[in-house]
């Protein structure tokens, strides 16, 4: 039976997940795995059906988000420029500077194992994806493809037609990279522990509790709110700007909302006009009883329908 569409179709999930770790956007994940499809149904009569068609789609996309990194690479403000300051000037930089955070059920298929699931929500983690920008791009393409879809060199070096010895190079650099950005931290997954320290911090957020915020964050951690290029340290300058600058968000609603691998919610500020308007999405960094980063995504024109939120609560 030859392939169909919807047979290619079965796997954009599985494809998404692999454009956003090589991209570090969900909106260049999607227009990148449209392209691959395309290109895929293009070829559909030349494809060899003894091959595994998961395969040959992870290659043509690989190929796909290669041609896209010729063009940009995607950061966090903590990696773009120096600290700053409650006093600082707000500036921004357009979406396509910033990394975005991806729903889990666009990332991570649901036909894997659990224990394949799991590795695939630490490798889907904004910190992890965060490194992989760090990379150049064929040696980004190298480490997922091994580390993440477990293939042998042999076929990497097919895929990104090179040697074996130029891939084994790629990859000594690429993991060299990654470990002196402290590996093993990017792959963590929340403990129960941890998801509590979570659910806490939420809800002091939601009362607004300033006194019970600032003391669950670690005495290092880190407030950004892409698009704006600030980033804060340190319990003290990140109390300072929510009762600051940030005061309006006082008041605020929150709905958790999953993230592969770190904890989330949504909030929604209240609307001098009535009701409660989508403002941020939240990405929680929780470490033991402590915070140690907070990364609001305030881009929710965007994010929010990607995440299946609405714009506006009554």
């Amino acid at each position: 039976m030859s392939a169909t569409s919807l047979d290619l179709e079965t796997h954009r999930v599985a494809l998404t997940g692999h454009c956003y770790r090589m991209l570090g956007s969900a909106t260049d994940a999607d227009d990148a795995v449209q392209e691959t499809l395309l290109r895929a149904m293009k070829a559909l009569d030349r494809f060899e059906e003894r091959a595994a068609m998961r395969t040959w789609l992870y290659r043509i996309a690989t190929n796909v988000c290669l041609d896209a990194l010729a063009e940009r690479k995607r950061v966090r403000p903590i990696d773009d420029g120096p600290r700053g300051t409650v006093e600082s000037t707000l500036e921004t930089q357009p979406h396509e500077h910033w990394l975005e955070p991806i729903a889990d059920a666009r990332a991570i298929p649901d036909d894997e194992t659990p224990e394949a699931i799991l590795s695939l929500r630490q490798r889907t983690r904004l910190a992890f994806v965060a490194a992989m920008q760090h990379l150049p791009p064929r040696q980004r393409a190298a480490l997922l493809l091994a580390e993440v879809l477990e293939w042998p060199v042999a076929e990497i070096a097919q895929t990104l037609e090179t040697t074996v010895a130029a891939i084994n190079s790629a990859l000594q650099r690429a993991r060299a990279t990654l470990a002196a950005r402290g590996s093993e931290g990017l792959l963590r997954i929340p403990s129960s522990e941890e998801k509590e320290t979570a659910a806490r911090y939420g809800a002091a957020f939601e009362r607004y509790d300033i006194e019970a915020l600032v003391g669950m964050l670690r005495h290092d951690a880190v407030l950004s709110m892409p698009p704006f290029t600030l980033w804060l340290q340190g319990p003290e300058d990140i109390g300072r700007w929510h009762v600051g600058p940030g005061h309006g968000c006082r008041g605020s609603r929150i709905r958790w909302v999953e993230v592969p691998g770190q904890e989330a919610f949504a909030q929604w500020r209240r609307d001098p006009a009535g009701g409660f308007a989508a403002w941020a999405l939240v990405v929680l960094d929780p470490d033991g009883t402590h915070i140690g980063a907070v990364t609001s995504f305030l881009d929710v024109e965007r994010i929010f329908p990607a995440f299946g939120l609405p714009l506006r609560l009554a």
